[in-house]
């Protein structure tokens, strides 16, 4: 049974790869706002923020592959919209295939376009100056921490792209995930927020896991925040998970 769901998910995740290489620009859009992000904060706003010395595009760098990820699970929660009004899941039930390849394939597309979204920001990154002293367990990490966040994001995702009514119900899904990094340590320390705004920063959960993400592309102890960034992205993909399975089959199964 297992090995006959991991076979319908390669074929699913094929053909939603297929549609991703035939429209590349989506992941250039995807990849469009975080380096406008990159290039306005650091050539234009970066002067005037002090973040405890050190090049302010090390610093800024973990926050923005953040908000590309979240820019880049819209195009997850869109496509299942598509399938959905289309009645290709429908389709999909007629036939002998694992119920959970459906989603799946739209997960693994979303992590895989999201690496390559990922990949061209830090490209612009390296141009701009930034540099890691990271070895290569420490870009590992960075790796895995990445993927987990996409993965829970995406399942996420998953929600909106089955449930709802309208293009303009799913694209506004990650406006609010895109906005949560400015009220973080993404781009200035938590220190000189005023008082219920600094506890919303450093209670939230991008806040641990930029903290890790800067940390290990400096090759520092990542220390407390580690743990808690693994904490959430772990906890949002397992809460995340089960509410889409659930909206799954409520909805389509």
């Amino acid at each position: 049974m297992t090995s006959h769901a991991v076979a319908d998910t390669l074929v699913l995740l094929k053909r939603s790869l297929r549609h991703v290489l035939r429209s590349p620009d989506t992941i250039i859009t995807t990849a469009v706002t975080p380096v406008a992000l990159l290039l306005l904060f650091v050539y234009v706003l970066g002067g005037a923020i002090q973040t405890g010395g050190g090049s302010y595009v090390d610093y800024l760098l973990p926050g923005i592959l953040i908000i590309t990820i979240a820019s880049g699970i819209s195009y997850t929660a869109y496509r299942l919209f598509t399938d959905v009004s289309s009645g290709i899941f429908e389709r999909f039930q007629s036939m002998p295939i694992a119920r959970s390849a459906v989603l799946w394939g739209h997960v693994l597309t979303s992590v895989a376009a999201n690496l390559i979204s990922l990949a061209l920001v830090l490209v612009v990154a390296l141009a701009m100056g930034f540099r890691s002293g990271a070895g290569v367990v420490g870009w590992l990490a960075v790796l895995a921490i990445l993927v987990l966040f996409t993965l829970a994001l995406t399942w996420l995702a998953v929600i909106p792209g089955l449930t709802a009514r309208s293009v303009d119900g799913v694209s506004g899904f990650s406006y609010p995930l895109i906005f949560l990094p400015f009220i973080s340590s993404a781009f200035v320390p938590t220190d000189g927020m005023p008082g219920p705004v600094r506890w919303f920063a450093e209670h939230q959960p991008v806040t641990p896991i930029v903290n890790t993400l800067r940390s290990l592309l400096a090759d520092q102890p990542v220390g407390h925040d580690g743990w808690l960034a693994l904490g959430w992205c772990v906890g949002l993909l397992v809460l995340a998970y089960v509410l889409a399975m659930a909206t799954y089959r409520r909805k389509i199964a």
